[in-house]
């Protein structure tokens, strides 16, 4: 990068911090840490909400599986705006009512200290590892602009990670991440104009979508049919977005903490609300936008050389081995067949690289789709506009990391710490807590981002096939307590132990395709409580003696 992309990327992201520092200012106690004294104007609500789903995986990855699978993920967000009617009608009244700090406090009262103690700790764990992931999103950024070692990159973005988040609380994260939205959709915008404006010339936004279009990647709605029977195991599809989609929004926004966590902060239940309604009109139209630039991306390269693989780091790395030759000399053949204009040669080309790079570097999946996107910013665009994409990148990745963290320390400091370590904590005892958990958690997802690097899928992809392993069994459980009230709590937390393991094999066998172990999760969480209940002893759901919300 250039002195003067430089200087805007360090001068973005110090002002982010201090801002968010100056906004910070709250009780020191846990209202105030996790929940900003329950202060935050809908506005604020609404972009925390869009600033924690929308991270750097979003920003640097999105375009990137558009580029190689076209428009059709897209649909996986097809079923959000429908969950968001029903979290506002079922979820916030009970919680807000409650006054609760974390979404499973709920859980408790419904049924019992276990059920409570399960439902947080399936959170815990999905959401510690996604946090992983998200983390090593913009340390690929590092990695590929300084030539670090991607392990000393995700040290050194989990270490500001953890001060940025350990700073502030979620007022600091609700403040920045209205300023962070506010540049990051700038950001994009301009992304999508430079690459129409780096067109030939005589060719603008209509011709690149059609040309996109001609090559299968304008595939915004699709049947999942093939061979005239349904593909279950067909990632995204209209079904799959709106029915599969509909149940991971619903566990998402409705029983995970990192979600919750940001509604929980409005003044009012109007407020919340307001909040998560709008963000269900907003956020299918703003991911459109994202995958259409890669799209234009795709198109772009369809008259510019693209590289034969977008890892450059990668490459340079493998040319240190043996493999040497032959890599360099599959470049040589790849850059007469763009030549030719042969871009079935090509294709093959750049699979017969891959091919070699894996044997270059045993164990590495060769997968280079998250760094398309990263490859064209840097490669050409112009200067100071490249130092405030990669801000973009790195404050989304900021504003839905201390969101995760926070939420992850919410929950371990109210549903166990003060359960089951101190029951008897202070104020200022609970607020230095908090601090604590909050640099454990950030301990724990760098290490697991030190383990992201060979993920085998598109980042976004990764994160979202993690999250439906434990969504829909965590959804089910809430599914439960709020509207089978006769179901207690050894049946609800035996089925869901039992569906957990279900959903792990069903996964392992690779039955479906992710988004519909949501639904099973929670249709196996509901069909095994009715069954259990019916036949555990009546002494059993007699002794749990558990009052009802």
């Amino acid at each position: 990068m250039s002195t003067i992309d430089w200087v805007i990327l360090i001068t973005t992201l110090c002002s982010i911090i201090v801002y968010g520092i100056y906004k910070s200012r709250t009780t020191k106690n846990l209202d105030g840490y996790f929940l900003s004294n329950r202060s935050m104007p809908w506005y604020l609500v609404l972009l925390s909400i869009m600033g924690t789903q929308a991270s750097a995986v979003t920003f640097l990855s999105a375009p990137g599986q558009a580029y190689t699978d076209g428009m059709r993920f897209v649909q996986y967000y097809f079923g959000l705006p429908l969950a968001m009617i029903v979290i506002c009608i079922f979820f916030v009244p009970v919680f807000r009512k409650l006054k609760v700090y974390t979404a499973y406090e709920f859980l408790e009262n419904r049924f019992d200290l276990k059920t409570r103690s399960l439902t947080s700790g399936l959170f815990l764990i999905s959401r510690g590892l996604s946090t992983g992931i998200s983390i090593y999103a913009p340390s690929i950024i590092l990695s590929s602009l300084l030539g670090w070692n991607i392990y000393y990159t995700n040290l050194v973005m989990g270490g500001l990670l953890i001060i940025y988040t350990m700073s502030g609380g979620a007022k600091a994260v609700a403040y920045t991440q209205q300023l962070q939205l506010i540049i990051i959709i700038a950001g994009m915008f301009l992304a999508g104009y430079m690459v129409v404006a780096l067109l030939p010339e005589g060719m603008g936004f209509a011709s690149a979508i059609k040309i996109a279009g001609n090559q299968g990647k304008m595939n915004i709605i699709t049947s999942g049919v093939t061979n005239n029977h349904f593909d279950w195991k067909d990632k995204y599809n209209i079904w799959s977005g709106v029915i599969g989609g509909f149940f991971l929004a619903l566990s998402y926004f409705g029983a995970d903490q990192s979600q919750v966590g940001r509604y929980l902060t409005a003044r009012t239940d109007k407020e919340s609300k307001l909040g998560l309604l709008t963000n269900g009109l907003v956020k299918v139209p703003m991911q459109f936008l994202i995958l259409l630039v890669g799209i234009l991306v795709f198109s772009f390269y369809q008259y510019r050389k693209a590289p034969v693989y977008f890892d450059e780091a990668k490459v340079m790395v493998a040319k240190k081995t043996i493999y040497k030759d032959s890599l360099v000399g599959i470049e040589n053949q790849y850059s007469k067949a763009i030549a030719e204009n042969d871009p079935a040669r090509s294709a093959a080309l750049r699979i017969q690289f891959k091919s070699v790079l894996k044997k270059a570097l045993p164990g590495d999946d060769a997968n280079d789709t998250n760094f398309i996107f990263l490859r064209f910013v840097i490669d050409h665009l112009p200067k100071g506009l490249v130092g405030l994409l990669i801000a973009v990148i790195f404050l989304a990745a900021w504003g839905s990391i201390a969101a995760a963290l926070n939420s992850l320390a919410s929950c371990t400091v109210v549903d166990f710490h003060k359960k089951f370590i101190n029951k008897n904590c202070t104020e200022s005892m609970d607020y230095s807590i908090s601090k604590w958990y909050t640099f454990g958690w950030g301990l724990f997802s760098i290490v697991v981002a030190m383990f992201a690097h060979n993920i085998g899928n598109s980042l976004i992809e990764a994160v979202n096939i993690l999250g439906s392993l434990f969504y829909g069994v965590i959804l089910g459980i809430f599914l439960v307590a709020f509207w089978i009230k006769h179901v207690k709590a050894n049946a609800v937390f035996i089925a869901a132990v039992i569906s957990e393991l279900l959903i792990i094999l069903i996964y392992k066998l690779d039955i479906v395709s992710f988004l519909w172990l949501n639904v099973i999760g929670a249709l196996l969480v509901i069909i095994l409580g009715l069954l259990l209940q019916a036949i555990l002893p009546p002494a059993h759901a007699q002794a749990e003696g558990l009052r009802s919300v």
